[in-house]
């Protein structure tokens, strides 16, 4: 199967643009600071995360508490994906009465948040459970929905939207492919 770029969506301006502007939404729409613990859903949200924390502790001068969630063994295409699944490690801070902004990089399916949320249920009883996205593309397979989306991108099937990060990829942009063949 051979990946074909169809066209770029956001350049590395308008991601960092994006994550400001998501940054003042999600301090405006929280009302206990002190609760809120923003989780990356590993890979890309991770630093998606950390940026927004970054972001939000310019415009608050404090610091926002960042996490990182594997969710690996939570899937439910376990068995499809690999045949020894390699789970990388976790890094959350309380979870107990805590405001979760669970962070991805690409809404899809859902089943990536659903799988989240039970990593997260594992690991305590949170407050309130949201979920910030870079990218919402449609097509759900379940009942999700992101609380704070980027952009909103319409796509057929087919076609795939990559996030593409200088900390994983070592280039910054979002692009949509094709895969063919």
């Amino acid at each position: 199967m051979r990946v074909v770029e169809k066209a770029q969506l956001m350049s590395a301006t308008e991601i960092d643009r994006t994550l400001q502007r998501l940054a003042h939404e999600i301090l405006e729409r929280t009302s206990e600071l002190d609760r809120l613990v923003l989780v990356g859903i590993r890979r890309r949200g991770v630093p998606l995360a950390e940026r927004l924390a970054r972001n939000m502790r310019s415009i608050l001068g404090r610091p926002i508490s960042v996490g990182s969630l594997d969710i690996t063994l939570y899937r439910d295409d376990l068995s499809t994906i690999a045949p020894q699944p390699v789970v990388q490690a976790s890094d959350v801070p309380i979870v107990d009465d805590r405001d979760i902004l669970l962070v991805d990089d690409v809404l899809y399916t859902g089943r990536t948040t659903r799988a989240a949320m039970n990593g997260l249920f594992d690991l305590g009883r949170p407050r309130r459970v949201r979920l910030c996205t870079l990218i919402d593309r449609g097509h759900r397979e379940l009942p999700v929905e992101a609380s704070f989306i980027g952009r909103t991108v319409q796509t057929r099937p087919s076609e795939f939207i990559e996030v593409r990060l200088e900390e994983i990829d070592h280039e910054e942009r979002v692009v949509v492919v094709d895969r063919v063949g």
